[in-house]
């Protein structure tokens, strides 16, 4: 309930509003972070699988995106005392509740290429 109250008077404040908002794309901006937070939503933990599912993605931008992510408090990295050493990555609490932006975003993009193409 608090977090309701919190996101209506937030909405109430334009500088505050704004805020939230940038706060969400510094988190999430860039080409690498959404597909490497999609991937991590359906479990695929090693640097090795998520560099094989993003596709183009070079190995020292995926270290260098989810050092990002890790620093943003999105993906937790553990590592393993084994030999060789395993690493694998996860979603955070706060990381899986970015599958609701990410399917408002899916929405919109559909429904926005659907209305340019009607419009084209």
């Amino acid at each position: 309930m608090s977090d309701l109250k919190e996101l209506l008077e937030v909405k109430k404040c334009p500088r505050q509003y704004v805020l939230a908002v940038n706060d969400t794309l510094n988190v999430i901006s860039g080409k690498w972070k959404m597909p490497i937070i999609a991937s991590l939503l359906y479990g695929i933990h090693r640097f090795k699988d998520l560099q094989e599912n993003i596709g183009k993605i070079t190995p020292r931008m995926l270290s260098k995106e989810l050092k990002e992510l890790e620093l943003n408090g999105v993906v937790e990295r553990k590592v393993f005392n084994t030999t060789p050493v395993r690493i694998e990555y996860h979603l955070t609490e706060s990381g899986k509740k970015i599958l609701a932006v990410m399917d408002s975003m899916i929405e919109w993009g559909l429904e926005h290429r659907e209305s340019v193409v009607e419009v084209g």
